[in-house]
């Protein structure tokens, strides 16, 4: 990953304008809220990881910065039918994704994405230019990706990106 800064962060809801679902930045650093979770929505598996983050956030007046994403893939499903395969590649219940899917035009878009972490997390003060639920957040100063190491190895990633782009493929053999 090369260095490099970007001010656009993902948070809150994704909102579809008059063309549909597009992702506006392909590049982002994460955007904690701890609002909106609920653990019934996750598998079992993950539950888990929602208690420790809970326990581990920032005071309410700091926001803590530790991962960056890039998004590797844009693929859009139409069929429910496909939507088993995808159990194991994700964290969400399967009632989740199946609300998800039927929520108020039928279909789901799976961005399979890149993981990298900052080696110590950057804290950065709350502000009420941060509330409410916006899809993206300007961060007051630019953040380094010099230092991200990825979560994933490369082999792991591309055997998770080869297995979500089989679940999600038209033609899947049996």
């Amino acid at each position: 990953l090369p260095s490099r800064r970007r001010r656009s962060r993902r948070r809150g809801g994704i909102h579809e304008g008059p063309g549909g679902f597009q992702v506006e930045h392909n590049e982002f650093w994460l955007f904690p809220t701890y609002l909106h979770q609920q653990a019934n929505a996750l598998t079992d598996e993950a539950r888990p990881l929602l208690e420790h983050v809970q326990r581990d956030q920032p005071a309410p007046e700091f926001v803590r910065i530790a991962q960056y994403v890039v998004v590797e893939d844009v693929i859009e499903l139409r069929d429910p039918i496909v939507l088993p395969s995808l159990t194991g590649l994700h964290i969400w219940s399967d009632r989740t994704v199946d609300q998800r899917f039927h929520y108020k035009r039928l279909g789901l878009f799976v961005l399979p994405v890149r993981v990298y972490s900052l080696p110590q997390p950057i804290e950065i003060p709350n502000s009420p230019h941060f509330a409410g639920c916006r899809t993206w957040v300007d961060l007051p100063k630019d953040l380094s990706t010099a230092c991200l190491t990825p979560v994933l190895s490369d082999a792991e990633f591309s055997r998770r990106l080869a297995a979500i782009q089989v679940a999600t493929s038209p033609i899947r053999l049996a």
